[in-house]
């Protein structure tokens, strides 16, 4: 036991709870793809990424207890070992299909496969630019490279021309990325004009569209879909939201996965995805090739809030509600709380500092009433109310 550790943590936890940016973990027991129970409260949940209300699906469900009679609870070791089981195949077989791609490669989860893929890619000599609002994995994934590393201003690509043009030719390769969807302000990345910038500098973009697949785009695609003109080089994703399982996937060209299966750290060195998230992966990909109208819904209930409020018309599921100070958007996460409405204040660092928000997630479950609800709910918190 450290004396000098413990007064080291003591001391970051206090000064963290006098900025009103100390986060502690509460236990929640989600019901379904809408209701949470949280301290003995039932309550309405809007901080759930399960946005077409998968993870409590019967044939989800089903397929996953099926995986476990089958295989085992877990992968029992790295997939270059003896963990790539067959479920893994003929997911990796589905997901390239399913984005126009060559091949695919399955991750244990969204942050491991950005750690993984990024250094695969890149390395010292190279050049990254990424988006300055993607997503921690992303800038973690670039840091761990070794490459350098250029920021450029959200969704502008001017910068993104301008400090590509600057630094292309010193870099052996340039790697751009970016979110397809921004998770924290629900925007969308213009990605034909990002596309055109890096074929006309051959820099290789990569797209992570955890937000998107399953949401955006004909029959749930995701955000490639909305940008016809785009080539993506690396489009990653994850199983997590809208599959309502756990996981994550990158689709490229066949060569560019089979690299990654032989020199991805975070593949190579990590048990592969349990059978049981394999399966129930493949089952939720059933549902959404079955019922193109669960996949429209959270983006038309994003929709209504918005046009309730007055707001930007939403561009995906995510509906952030900007509060500004810390401790002002704990006050109105509370508020919503004692009306029966989850809305998890986020705060920095996720966010930047005096951006503090409701970030608003939408769900194919959500009733209408259970929107109007929250729109009323969050008409006195929005900025300059």
């Amino acid at each position: 036991m450290s004396d000098t550790l413990t007064a080291f943590a003591q001391a970051k936890i206090r000064s963290l709870d006098e900025q009103s940016l100390l986060r502690t973990l509460k236990p929640t027991r989600r019901l379904d793809g809408v209701w949470v129970e949280r301290e003995g409260r039932r309550l309405i949940s809007f901080s759930c990424n399960d946005y077409l209300g998968l993870t409590h699906h019967p044939a989800v469900k089903a397929a996953a207890a099926a995986a476990v009679q089958a295989y085992g609870a877990g992968a029992g070791a790295s997939r270059l070992i003896t963990g790539d089981t067959p479920l893994i195949s003929e997911l990796e077989r589905r997901l390239a299909a399913k984005k126009g791609a060559q091949a695919a490669c399955v991750f244990g989860s969204g942050y491991l496969a950005n750690l993984g893929i990024i250094p695969t890619f890149a390395g010292p000599g190279d050049l990254i630019l990424a988006d300055e609002l993607a997503h921690a994995c992303i800038w973690a994934g670039a840091k761990l490279s070794g490459a350098e590393v250029v920021t450029f201003r959200h969704n502008d690509v001017a910068d993104l021309e301008a400090k590509l043009t600057a630094g292309r030719a010193a870099a052996r390769h340039a790697l751009v990325a970016t979110d397809g969807v921004f998770s924290m302000d629900g925007d969308v990345a213009p990605l034909d004009p990002i596309s055109r910038a890096c074929r006309a500098h051959d820099a290789w973009l990569l797209v992570d569209d955890a937000h998107g697949f399953g949401v955006l785009g004909e029959g749930g695609a995701g955000v490639r879909a909305l940008f016809p003109e785009a080539r993506i080089d690396l489009q990653m994703g994850t199983l997590s939201k809208a599959l309502g399982g756990y996981g994550a996937y990158v689709c490229a060209t066949a060569p560019a996965i089979a690299l990654l299966k032989t020199r991805a750290r975070t593949l190579v060195y990590t048990t592969g995805l349990p059978p049981a998230n394999a399966a129930a992966a493949l089952a939720a990909l059933d549902v959404i090739e079955a019922e193109p109208e669960r996949v429209a819904a959270p983006l038309a209930k994003a929709r209504r809030l918005t046009r309730a409020l007055e707001l930007p018309v939403a561009t995906s599921a995510i509906v952030p509600i900007v509060i500004g100070p810390a401790d002002r958007a704990l006050q109105a996460a509370a508020a919503l709380e004692a009306e029966g409405l989850l809305a998890v204040p986020i705060r920095p660092p996720t966010v930047p500092a005096g951006t503090a928000r409701l970030r608003l997630a939408f769900t194919a479950g959500h009733a209408d009433a259970d929107v109007d609800r929250l729109a009323a709910a969050v008409r006195p918190w929005l900025a300059g109310a």
